[in-house]
């Protein structure tokens, strides 16, 4: 499970309504057509620029906010690889697995990287490598269970294909 992918670089407290706005949120459920609108106010070029793999980097409490599972679905359709920020809003941490986007809390990372640098993520080490610079990162290890539901696809995903979600197995 390795990501590699441009920063587009975002401060602290991005929160839901910024990611995507709740005046298209509210018009329409159509993702690519929300998609097209995510970040706007704080990235006008987001949604047209961002490329497959790209990861956004952030600050504090990324995510605040709404509970919007839209938010990190926009991101996903876009084609984000993973989310590094300092901390997350919980309910967004968990959406975003639940979705099957990445995310990942590295506290370091953030302040010594730049809009435009080169990362690879290796979720399973839970390393960050900014290939621009060569600075080797440590993010807060990821949970296995939730691991495995990015693998799946998200959490209906994994439903899907197993009929029970993966935690459930191991209590019976």
């Amino acid at each position: 499970m390795t990501i590699k992918g441009q920063v587009w670089k975002f401060g602290d407290s991005v929160s839901t309504d910024a990611i995507i706005s709740g005046k298209y949120k509210f018009k329409t459920i159509d993702l690519d057509e929300l998609a097209q609108h995510a970040m706007e106010t704080l990235a006008p070029d987001f949604a047209r620029q961002v490329k497959r793999g790209d990861i956004i980097v952030a600050g504090e409490n990324f995510g605040c906010g709404s509970s919007r599972e839209q938010a990190p679905l926009v991101l996903r359709q876009l084609g984000v690889g993973a989310i590094v920020a300092k901390s997350f809003a919980r309910i967004f941490y968990r959406n975003s697995f639940n979705v099957g986007l990445p995310v990942l809390e590295c506290h370091e990372l953030p302040d010594r990287t730049r809009q435009g640098d080169l990362l690879e993520i290796d979720l399973r080490r839970g390393s960050l490598v900014n290939l621009t610079t060569g600075e080797i990162f440590r993010a807060k290890p990821v949970p296995e269970f939730l691991l495995q539901m990015l693998e799946d696809g998200g959490l209906v995903e994994q439903y899907k294909k197993y009929g029970v979600f993966k935690w459930s197995m191991s209590s019976r």
